[in-house]
């Protein structure tokens, strides 16, 4: 199969089209023949030397896919609901720069109705994380209100149509007029260009004083401490990434005395069984919403397998709006 592997690591330019066997399966898992795989920042961070796969996952960059079940190695203790031919998209630790992909079988959800697979390829990553980490660890509810930093990502355009679509008021970050602008139409009632204005200021002013109830950041350094100041009394701030620094300082009786919550997740390393119940909770809750066309990917680019390269430069270069995938049948 042709694969995109890492040859070194550093710029974008070791990214590498090379031929490789097709993966073996493990019992539970599923072959999938990939039609499409999306293009997430991890994996540059991957590409970089700074987010090594999880034990046992392929060396191969991509975390999401879609196209069609081409093999199943079936398990007594993992019945897989999946037949040869089925459509699914799924999330995976590893190895979707490729042809093909094994996957948990539990890890795979049925290609939403009049969505491509192409579409389809941009749900998982940014869905399993918004969902456990909005809706489950920041307890997200139809009422609040939420800010998501970096607004025009592909985790920004998810979190803003699923708040909305769930009956929280959404305010967002982002870095250009246009950007602000691509959030609003997503359903953002305020979208604040953070070179332009004070988003703590006037997110405060925004909703009388009180503050927003959920914040979820990707930026950490110092805007923790801001995240802190901003949060109503019982808030709660989801951290998922810091592109600005891990390490900060805190004001912990501010936390204690206006009851605050801090907390997050990597998607990452969890295990089979905790991703699973996360795929459960979105065929249930948001695959109708993608159905019914309430909610729904919002994609930049999508290039041919071969430009891995180029949609890695294109994500660096932080100007896209929504997500990038790679079409392998280009």
């Amino acid at each position: 199969m042709r694969a995109v592997e890492i040859s070194e690591p550093g710029p974008a330019d070791g990214l590498r089209l090379v031929e490789r066997p097709q993966p073996t399966l493990e019992p539970g898992q599923v072959l999938v023949q990939v039609a499409a795989a999306g293009v997430n920042r991890p994996d540059v961070l991957q590409r970089l030397g700074k987010y090594a796969p999880p034990p046992g996952a392929s060396d191969l960059p991509g975390l999401e896919v879609a196209g069609h079940v081409v093999d199943v190695a079936l398990s007594d203790a993992v019945p897989s609901r999946w037949q040869v031919g089925d459509a699914v998209c799924a999330l995976v630790a590893g190895g979707g720069y490729a042809e093909y992909c094994a996957v948990p079988a539990a890890h795979c959800l049925p290609v939403p109705r009049g969505l491509s697979l192409v579409q389809a390829a941009a749900l998982p990553e940014t869905f399993f994380t918004v969902w456990t980490n909005v809706f489950e660890r920041g307890r997200l509810g139809a009422g609040e209100t939420f800010l998501v930093h970096g607004g025009s990502s592909g985790i920004g355009t998810t979190a803003i149509q699923l708040a909305k679509a769930f009956g929280a008021t959404v305010f967002t970050t982002a870095g250009s007029a246009e950007k602000c602008a691509a959030c609003g139409g997503l359903g953002a009632s305020m979208a604040i260009n953070y070179h332009e204005l004070d988003w703590v200021a006037a997110l405060k002013a925004a909703t009388g004083g009180r503050g927003v109830d959920v914040i979820l950041d990707m930026v950490g350094g110092d805007y923790t401490r801001r995240n802190l100041d901003l949060l109503a009394d019982d808030g709660r701030l989801v951290q998922i990434a810091f592109l600005k620094s891990a390490v900060v300082e805190l004001d912990l009786m501010q936390v204690m005395r206006r009851r605050l919550t801090i907390t997050g997740s990597t998607l990452r390393p969890q295990s089979v069984a905790a991703k699973a119940h996360i795929a459960a909770a979105l065929e249930v809750k948001v695959w109708p919403l993608l159905a019914a066309g309430t909610v729904a990917p919002v994609i930049h680019a999508v290039l041919p397998l071969a430009q891995a390269a180029a949609a890695h430069r294109m994500m660096e270069e932080g100007r896209h709006i929504g997500k990038i995938v790679l079409d392998l049948a280009r």
